[in-house]
């Protein structure tokens, strides 16, 4: 993986059960179900367990289901079987996609840079800032808080719109959703490369993503009825507000510290947004890309049964993860699960550096949402029952894990 934050922006761990539609005026309106049991895994990718991770905590290790690009591009392929495998009931969550023409060269392009964007004077950085959004657009470090609460200074982040630059020119609403409607500050004249790898790997990113929604869309069909228009697709490839973030670890001169904790490079949550393509994960040191040195390293998921797994993919696929978003617009039928990333540690660790990219879609931030009777967790911050557009619903989550508006 997974490059996640304890918010990987937008993200957070909302857990929300029961059945209840609304009717608001015409305007669109999901449902959510309690579809999403804890039941057995069932996946058809082969369990083997490493030595490494077998003397931590014994947790097998999972390689996703794979979509050809080929297979995906195609309207009239049957997917479903796939589809359900990754995001059904009884999956991780999590799927990838293999052989997208030109992704490799794009994605090398972009974390190479990275290190240099991370490593820029602090008053070039600075002026990358954005206080007013969150952080949320710009660059980012120390802004958001681990799990036990202090600042983490282990990443760094840049966060931009790689579809659109200025999503909005209405100032009411860039005051009401900065995080979403704010424009991208681009380093255009100390790192200009980075503008052109940043949008030209996140729009590839955003229309695989988009076929693979068309293909959620036709599983999640034959389950529960879709108008037209409040499909996956339709409600993301209208959205303006889909958020890219290049994440870049610090090197430790020591490797990292966190004992045996499993979320030592990112805490446990469950993405808030509808889909999240992930690339995988560029280590480095002293300037060279080496393997990662710890094989127990990397992304964990916590299946419906409540087993832990360590789940691997290609690094050449993109893999993408479904939020809690999809689950409400899917009636359940696709399931988001929480998640974390382990930092690699032991022998050998010490200066290692590490790159990635996520690719956060998500709907519009007007998008209606009605949320259900009981929420398990947050339900101090959402109300029963409550109708939110998603720009609101995001603003309330984001008021947890970020500074106020500034």
């Amino acid at each position: 993986m997974s490059s996640h934050s304890q918010l990987m922006t937008p993200s957070t761990s909302l857990l929300l059960s029961k059945t209840r539609s609304h009717n608001h005026d015409g305007l669109s309106t999901y449902r959510f179900s309690k579809r999403c049991r804890s039941r057995q895994i069932l996946c058809r990718a082969k369990t083997t367990v490493s030595a490494e991770s077998e003397s931590q905590s014994s947790f097998p290790t999972l390689t996703t289901v794979s979509i050809p690009f080929s297979q995906l591009k195609d309207k009239n392929a049957d997917l479903s079987l796939k589809i359900d495998e990754g995001f059904g009931r009884n999956g991780l969550g999590i799927l990838s996609v293999t052989d997208v023409p030109g992704y490799s060269s794009l994605r090398a392009n972009l974390l190479q840079l990275a290190p240099r964007l991370a490593n820029l004077p602090k008053e070039v950085k600075e002026e990358l800032e954005d206080p007013h959004s969150r952080y949320n657009f710009g660059w980012s470090h120390g802004k958001e808080k681990l799990e036990s609460g202090k600042p983490d200074l282990l990443k760094g982040s840049f966060y931009a719109n790689p579809i659109l630059d200025t999503p909005t020119t209405e100032p009411s609403l860039v005051q009401r959703y900065p995080s979403y409607c704010g424009s991208n500050i681009w380093p255009r004249s100390a790192l200009p490369e980075l503008e052109v790898a940043f949008k030209a790997l996140g729009n590839l990113m955003f229309d695989v993503g988009l076929m693979l929604a068309y293909h959620c869309d036709q599983y999640v069909s034959k389950g529960m009825k879709i108008h037209k228009d409040e499909g996956l697709k339709p409600i993301l490839h209208r959205s303006r507000c889909h958020k890219g973030r290049l994440l870049y670890y610090f090197p430790s001169q020591q490797g990292v510290q966190d004992g045996n904790s499993l979320s030592s490079w990112c805490g446990w949550h469950t993405d808030h947004g509808s889909l999240t393509g992930l690339t995988c994960g560029m280590f480095m040191r002293d300037g060279r890309e080496i393997p990662c040195p710890d094989s127990a390293a990397g992304l964990y998921i916590r299946t419906r049964s409540d087993q832990i797994v360590k789940v691997v993919y290609g690094k050449d696929d993109i893999a993408y993860q479904i939020g809690e978003t999809t689950e409400i617009l899917s009636g359940g039928y696709l399931c988001a699960t929480p998640h974390c990333v382990q930092a690699p540690k032991g022998k050998g660790t010490a200066g290692i550096e590490r790159s990635t990219f996520a690719l956060f879609m998500q709907p519009d931030w007007d998008e209606r949402l009605s949320f259900p009777e009981e929420i398990h967790i947050h339900k101090e911050l959402i109300p029963s029952n409550a109708a939110l557009t998603f720009g609101e619903y995001s603003e309330i989550l984001l008021d947890k894990y970020y500074h106020q508006k500034q």
